[in-house]
């Protein structure tokens, strides 16, 4: 594994649903979440995490030092002894007199030394703050949630046989455009996980690849479609994060129609970066 990351970060990602869901709300019947007062839909980060886990599964299966630490069906507890296990000791509920449990935590899973954990649900492995933190997602425009009713010719029931078929209902958006944005801390990175290089350049890849393994009837059709990349050339940086962010400006082409596509819009990307930031386009 390469040597930690030396540069601090921030990053835009631009990503659109079409006739979907990209990230249900379970308190509102699992229609898409939306802010009550804008009307603009919200994407999770801890969706977004999920999406990233994911992929760095599937593409680093059973490599050393990528496995994931919050995946369905473990239970953490577990994998913290691990640890224990490692050095030879009893599982236990206190807190670890030194950081040697972390580290090995950090070195052995991808999504701590990416975005942290705390290891503290009953087998104590400490806490670490990961270098990596994402914001929610925020549509561009306001969403328009529709409930769709389908019909399904199969029962799952023998008294349902002479129904004919059964009714559902399915919660999608004709369509949005969401803009997320993301910090990584090389100091986080040096100091606490060592998320390394090439760490680094496979978080990139998960974002540009993220939804290319997650498609299902249910999300429709999700891409990503941009990641600026804003890289500075020192660890802890050269200017403040929000006036990176606002180089990167998203507008509708047409105000008379609701957005039905990403060529309804029209992204500028401004040149004038401060000195000692490096903008990349990665998408």
């Amino acid at each position: 594994m390469s040597e930690p990351i030396k540069n601090r970060y921030e990053f835009v990602l631009l990503f659109d649903v079409e006739n979907g869901n990209p990230n249900g709300d379970p308190d509102m019947g699992n229609m898409p979440r939306i802010d009550p007062q804008t009307g603009h839909g919200i994407v999770t980060d801890v969706c977004l995490k999920r999406k990233i886990r994911d992929y760095v599964d599937i593409v680093k299966s059973g490599e050393q030092g990528y496995d994931i630490y919050v995946k369905s069906g473990v239970v953490l507890n577990n994998q913290h002894k691990k640890v224990y296990d490692h050095f030879g000791e009893k599982p236990s509920k206190k807190k670890p007199k030194d950081d040697k449990y972390a580290r090995f935590m950090c070195d052995n899973f991808f999504d701590i030394r990416t975005f942290g954990a705390v290891m503290t649900t009953g087998v104590n492995c400490g806490q670490v703050r990961g270098p990596v933190q994402i914001n929610f997602g925020r549509s561009i425009d306001p969403i328009f949630q529709q409930e769709v009713t389908i019909t399904r010719q199969a029962v799952a029931k023998e008294e349902d046989a002479e129904k004919g078929q059964t009714m559902g209902k399915k919660q999608i958006l004709p369509y949005a455009l969401y803009r997320t944005e993301g910090y990584i801390s090389a100091n986080l990175a040096q100091k606490t996980t060592g998320f390394s290089e090439d760490d680094l350049k496979l978080f990139w890849e998960s974002l540009v690849n993220m939804f290319e393994h997650d498609h299902s009837a249910a999300r429709g059709k999700m891409s990503a479609r941009k990641l600026i990349v804003f890289k500075h050339n020192t660890e802890l940086g050269s200017c403040q994060s929000h006036k990176l962010f606002d180089l990167v400006k998203i507008s509708k082409k047409s105000g008379d129609l609701p957005p039905r596509s990403f060529a309804d819009y029209e992204i500028e990307i401004s040149k004038d970066v401060p000195d000692g930031v490096e903008l990349i386009e990665k998408l």
